[in-house]
């Protein structure tokens, strides 16, 4: 008898989880309502529609109520009271675990790059209502606390040997026109060697009023201890860094010089100035890497002085690296990791196309960098400790790079 039981319940488990959602929905209404009106009786005193001398409420119908679940969106019917009110909080408390669990996946979509128009699309096929716009816009709002907080955050726990800073433009509706804003990012290494998002902000144009109220904010925040700056040569931003960050080297992004270099040159020669130019930074001693760069601004003085001027005087913007460990030189030569992350937030914010506000832009982008920033604290190590404090000691101003370079190995890993 007992192997009988067993044997239905297993009939009837199998055949539930096979059955459509209709049945399941009807199923889910019926003992959901059940439990509500077990609830209510016991709140009159009575079961309904029974005499009884202990009743102390009476039933007085029913109020519609829509809940969102797995099997689809459920019209309830909850039971009024005459005196008093009844909820069932156990089912529907404010942000009950259903909704939560649905706002999750919408900013989770909000987040992945999921347009708002398409979340409609998602939300009907999981089985509930559509949601509008609008709705969505508002649950995404719910990501607002997490990324001021993100964004607000003490950078205290130690130095920041070194830092990338890069700026990328979104299009954003200000003043019933669309305009380009900047939206500024500065990524760092910490002391445990990780690498962090140190910081977000929009601003009207890269110019250095913008970059010195930026990188004031990190350093009243707790931002120390930097020793290398890594950025493109944008005038302001040069500027900003001399000025809120004194005492720490600029390198210039190895990429971004190439490409203006190149552009001195005809196209049929680029390919050979290419590879010179990479020959610089392939040398495995600071003492060879600037014994090449003058070989090569040599080589090339004759056939293209333009482009041997420019990367003459570039020397100690772009070789600034080699007062650090040999071990970090491609980490720090260039913004190549920053370009990366860009490259990701553009996956996403070219989804949304022109942002509403400025909020907007600081929702996504923000939510998108906590999330990446969550992960590089969980991964290996970007820099190896010992390599951050050899940096620590080996830092030196950038107007000493090419006199520190030839004393040499005392200041670089071999």
């Amino acid at each position: 008898m007992v192997k009988d039981r067993v044997g239905s319940l297993g009939w009837l488990r199998k055949r539930i989880e096979e059955a459509d959602t209709d049945l399941l929905h009807e199923m889910v209404k019926a003992v959901t309502e059940l439990f509500m009106s077990v609830e209510a009786s016991a709140a009159c005193g009575a079961p309904y529609r029974q005499a009884s001398a202990d009743r102390v409420n009476r039933r007085n119908g029913y109020r519609e109520r829509r809940w969102d679940t797995r099997v689809g969106t459920i019209d309830l019917a909850i039971p009024k009271l005459r005196k008093g009110t009844y909820f069932p909080e156990w089912l529907l408390e404010p942000r009950r675990r259903a909704e939560r669990a649905l706002m999750q996946v919408v900013t989770e979509c909000y987040v992945r790059g999921v347009s708002t128009r398409r979340v409609d699309g998602l939300v009907q096929t999981l089985g509930l209502e559509g949601m509008s716009k609008s709705q969505v816009s508002q649950l995404a709002k719910e990501l607002d606390p997490l990324v001021e907080s993100f964004r607000n955050r003490p950078l205290d726990d130690g130095s920041y040997t070194f830092v990338w800073l890069d700026a990328i433009t979104q299009r954003c509706r200000e003043g019933g026109r669309v305009v380009n804003v900047v939206t500024a990012i500065a990524t760092g290494v910490n002391a445990d060697g990780h690498r962090e998002i140190l910081g977000l902000d929009v601003f009207t144009s890269e110019d250095e009023a913008g970059w010195t109220a930026f990188l004031r904010n990190l350093v009243a925040r707790g931002l120390s201890g930097v020793k290398l700056v890594t950025s493109d040569a944008h005038t302001g931003l040069k500027a900003a860094i001399a000025a809120e960050l004194p005492g720490c080297c600029w390198q210039r992004c190895r990429t971004h010089f190439m490409r203006n270099l190149l552009s001195k040159v005809p196209k049929s020669a680029q390919g050979l100035v290419g590879t010179l130019v990479r020959s610089i930074f392939a040398q495995p001693t600071s003492k060879e890497v600037w014994a090449q760069h003058e070989r090569v601004c040599e080589e090339l003085e004759g056939r293209f002085p333009t482009a041997a001027e420019l990367l003459q005087g570039a020397a100690e913007d772009i070789l600034a690296f080699t007062t650090f460990p040999q071990t970090v030189w491609r980490q720090i030569w260039s913004n190549n990791p920053q370009e990366r992350l860009n490259r990701e937030i553009r996956r996403r914010s070219d989804v949304v196309g022109i942002f509403p506000n400025r909020k907007a832009i600081i929702r996504l982008i923000g939510a998108v960098l906590a999330e990446y920033n969550d992960e590089w604290m969980v991964t290996r190590r970007y820099m190896s400790v010992g390599a951050l404090q050899k940096a620590q000691a080996a830092g030196g101003d950038a107007t000493t790079t090419q006199l520190e370079s030839q004393e040499e190995p005392v200041l670089v890993e071999q």
